[in-house]
């Protein structure tokens, strides 16, 4: 039950925040205001200054209002440790199955990265809730559509180049949400401390989401 309600949430919001924070200080800033903006569904990447403390810091504070997740997992370990810091769901850049296992072994929900059909697809049948498709930016929204059309089964989230500009492309495509990094929480914003812009912005790719999931 735990992992549906927050499959239902991640699906719901439709936008997953990559946080890749320049130190642990900045997440709880970053997190709120994505929370103000209406984004709820926010993974912390292991590339994060103490990732792991930092996760345990935001499931404390804002585990009622968020879904906190952990990103760049790159192998079983890290993601139970996360896991056992309060991570409702762990993404990956690749595809280990032992990832996904561990991951639904503890109940929670797997977003492993894939991009060939092969991938996509092994992932699926491995026990993916939903498939990373990584990196985006390379292939566009046709990919998406070309991959649905024999498999319509899968749920995808484009990572890698999603925009506010193109969020809207994305979900027409068939995603069943996107994946925002540097386009929604960029180095510049959290340089300056500008929380009100990136609220701004999670509104935004909310909006563009919901738009286009009605058209």
């Amino acid at each position: 039950m735990e992992r549906e309600i927050t499959m239902n949430k991640v699906l719901q919001c439709g936008v997953v925040a990559v946080i890749r924070a320049q130190t642990r200080d900045q997440l709880l800033d970053i997190a709120e205001a994505l929370v103000k903006g209406g984004v709820v569904a926010i993974e912390v990447t292991m590339s994060t200054p103490k990732a792991i403390e930092g996760i345990e810091k935001l499931v404390d504070v804002l585990g009622a209002k968020a879904v906190i997740g952990v990103g760049t997992v790159l192998n079983a370990a890290i993601g139970a440790a996360a896991i056992a810091a309060g991570a409702e769901f762990v993404v990956s850049p690749v595809l280990d199955t032992s990832i996904i296992e561990m991951t639904r072994k503890l109940g929670k929900v797997s977003i492993p990265g894939a991009f060939t059909p092969s991938e996509i697809l092994t992932a699926w049948s491995a026990g993916a809730d939903i498939v990373k498709v990584f990196p985006a930016t390379t292939m566009g929204p046709q990919y998406l559509k070309d991959l649905l059309s024999p498999m319509p089964f899968l749920r995808m989230i484009p990572t890698g180049g999603v925009t506010v500009q193109n969020a809207n492309e994305w979900i027409k495509a068939g995603a069943v949400a996107v994946g925002a990094g540097s386009s929604l929480v960029s180095k510049d914003l959290m340089a300056r401390g500008d929380w009100t812009g990136i609220t701004a912005l999670a509104r935004q790719f909310v909006e563009a989401v919901s738009t286009a999931r009605v058209r």
